[in-house]
């Protein structure tokens, strides 16, 4: 009985020990994981920055009354294309044409004073002062009959331009004047669209230093082209040029303002619309992070650096711009570090891990540029 007391124990302390090691080699297993790292690398990488637009047909002419008067016609509907003196709104001119009537009397009875006097000038029996200011008579009322009838030509509305017709404030029957807040209408040409939008006195520094040129007017010309995202979130097809920038800082906002233009001939930009400009960066010799391997805590972003004792540390990245993905870091992090390719979030500060080390384009793949 004792001997078998002695083997049972024996037994026990036996396969103690080996659940003990098991233990520990799937302990230190789990202690040491194996993880790829990459080493980051120093590229030149082309990113991109927005700003929202407004965006306005190349002319916007206001359609107003020279006169005041009821409209009685309105001859065209709000979205039509028009031509350049095309009646769009007659306004009413009775009273107007009993004012011609009136001054057209003026006018031949000034008349007849100026022809009863000139047999009278000339048998010098009164003097020519009297019939000099006949004839001054005579002109006041022919000046007088020429702004009514121009005021009856005024009140036939016509087209300025070429273009397309915006919202109509005011329909038949209503009073206008040339003093109401608003217009009739817009008549807008957009074969073209303005887009204008602004940029602070840190981007605008930034994109003239990126820009090559001796002045602003060479940096101008080389400015690089452009893209709209439109207000449904799609991009639209054509590319746009900058021509405009204003160069002074507006006190109140500190921004400066640009104005690009964009082709539309299929009209698809409306005037008023708006949208959002696209503009390519170039970012040169900057330390480029794959976005797989960040992870983000309490707001900030990190990667797992690999140090020399083969245990990870956490380093803050100073995201300047993500593009597509790979994420373009500031000051902070250098290149030429290793770090944890993927999978960064599972680990811990000061854990050891076992490096298997990965090429960095495996882990990034390769960036289409956008422009």
């Amino acid at each position: 009985m004792k001997t078998n007391y002695l083997l049972t124990i024996a037994s026990a302390l036996i396969i103690a020990g080996c659940g003990s090691k098991s233990n520990t080699k799937k302990m230190n297993f789990q202690q040491t994981p194996t993880v790829s790292v990459i080493q980051l690398p120093v590229k030149d990488i082309l990113g991109q920055v927005s700003h929202p637009v407004s965006i306005e047909g190349i002319v916007n002419s206001e359609v107003r009354p020279k006169i005041q008067g009821f409209i009685t016609g309105v001859f065209v509907d709000e979205g039509a294309y028009v031509r350049k003196g095309q009646l769009l709104f007659q306004l009413e001119t009775n009273s107007l044409s009993e004012d011609a009537r009136a001054a057209k009397a003026n006018v031949d009875a000034a008349q007849v004073g100026v022809d009863q006097l000139k047999p009278l000038v000339e048998q010098n029996i009164i003097s020519t002062v009297q019939l000099e200011t006949a004839k001054a008579k005579l002109a006041q009322a022919k000046a007088a009959y020429l702004a009514v009838s121009a005021n009856i030509g005024y009140a036939r509305i016509v087209s300025p331009i070429d273009g397309y017709v915006g919202t109509i404030a005011y329909r038949q029957g209503s009073l206008v004047s040339p003093t109401n807040p608003l217009p009739i209408t817009t008549i807008s040409n957009t074969n073209e669209v303005y887009a204008y939008f602004s940029m602070n006195e840190g981007e605008y520094v930034d994109f003239l230093q990126q820009t090559p040129g001796n002045n602003l007017a060479e940096k101008i010309v080389h400015f690089p082209k452009v893209k709209l995202k439109m207000a449904n979130g799609q991009m639209y097809k054509y590319e746009g040029t900058i021509h405009t920038v204003t160069a002074q800082i507006d006190p109140t906002t500190g921004s400066v303002s640009f104005r690009a233009t964009f082709p539309n001939p299929e009209h698809l930009i409306s005037n008023g619309s708006s949208g959002t400009i696209i503009i390519p960066k170039l970012y040169k010799n900057v330390t480029v992070v794959p976005a797989v391997s960040t992870y983000e805590q309490q707001g900030k972003t990190y990667v797992y650096e690999l140090l020399k004792d083969s245990t990870v540390s956490p380093v803050i990245i100073d995201v300047q711009e993500q593009i597509d993905n790979i994420i373009v870091a500031g000051e902070g992090i250098k290149s030429g570090i290793e770090i944890v390719a993927k999978d960064a979030g599972k680990l811990r500060d000061k854990m050891k891990v076992k490096a298997v080390p990965t090429s960095f384009d495996s882990i990034a793949k390769v960036i289409v540029p956008v422009f």
